[in-house]
């Protein structure tokens, strides 16, 4: 009996490293919840990049819908094999569970964090026509125009949405939330004139920065591409917003060695030639870092999205 409980407990122990070693032995399927055009641009050469290291084809899939949710719930309840993954933003497991009503899962306990991926510098743009070429002027526009502006966010209880709520409460404005399915769309919208203003990243508008008025990055520093342009916080103390990320998780019960192997092919991707052109091209960061850093991000974004939410008072909607 002694002996056949210590060949069980040897099995036991290298049990993890062969389902390592053994890992994978078909695609990965990765899910992003948005529409293509958004986080898909950087994110889809990233995730192709984590083939070479894994030995097998990692596919992206667009499943859009509810800010994320559609998809990130489809995640959640796969198999924890590592062969399903999400690619998703902090809008879509932090924000949005302070802001939308029923959302079906948990950041902390039905997801397991794999590594952050990168975060993009975000914008205050208007639209081309807009009287206005700062955000003094903005406010001061929207002031004199009450419920008559409208800013577009990527969908109830995002982080934009989050971003729009909070400067209308600090700087005491009133306009109109939009929200539309993705970051692709938005950008689609303020470029197109169809909202007033909206938040996206400079690699969302990609080739278009200049056919909108770009007032402000929403990061806490200047961004030193483009030293000139303010940042959101200096023409509107007291607007902060949550953190921006895009990370990579995978369903709850993901056992420890199939996380370090998939995290491990995410890091080298992001250390490639390649990869690293695709994020200086669409001005994005890249954070990477170990599985436990992303807990903290997810952690800490909880944390300040709970208290931006009881100083402006949301509701969820």
């Amino acid at each position: 009996m002694i002996r056949l409980s210590a060949g069980i407990a040897a099995l036991a122990a290298v049990a993890p490293v062969a389902l390592a070693q053994g890992f994978p032995t078909k695609p990965v399927h990765v899910v992003v919840p948005f529409p293509p055009g958004g986080v898909d641009v950087v994110a889809r050469p990233i995730v192709t990049r984590m083939s070479e290291s894994l030995g097998r084809p990692v596919i992206m899939e667009n499943r859009a819908g509810a800010n994320g949710i559609i998809g990130s719930e489809l995640v959640m309840r796969a198999a924890p094999d590592g062969y399903t993954l999400l690619v998703t933003t902090s809008s879509t497991l932090v924000t949005s569970r302070f802001l939308s009503k029923n959302v079906p899962f948990h950041p902390q306990k039905d997801f397991t964090p794999v590594g952050a991926m990168y975060e993009s510098v975000q914008i205050v743009a208007v639209r081309a026509v807009l009287p206005v070429s700062s955000l003094k002027e903005l406010v001061d526009y929207a002031k004199r125009n009450p419920g008559k502006l409208t800013y577009a966010s990527s969908g109830i209880g995002s982080a934009f949405h989050m971003l729009g709520e909070t400067f209308k409460q600090v700087a005491g404005v009133d306009i109109l939330h939009v929200p539309y399915k993705g970051t692709g769309p938005v950008a689609v919208a303020i470029v197109a004139g169809q909202v007033d203003m909206a938040f996206p990243s400079f690699g969302n508008l990609a080739g278009n920065v200049g056919k909108v008025k770009v007032l402000a990055v929403t990061d806490a520093k200047r961004y030193a591409k483009y030293p000139d342009i303010p940042t959101l916080a200096e023409a509107v103390p007291g607007v902060r917003r949550t953190p921006g990320w895009i990370a990579l998780f995978g369903p709850a019960g993901m056992q420890r060695p199939v996380i370090g192997r998939i995290n491990a092919a995410m890091l080298a991707a992001l250390r490639s030639p390649e990869i690293k052109d695709v994020l200086a091209r669409n001005d994005s960061v890249d954070i990477g870092g170990t599985p436990e850093d992303l807990a903290v991000l997810v952690s800490d974004g909880l944390e300040i999205a709970a208290d931006q939410v009881q100083k402006i008072g949301l509701k969820p909607e």
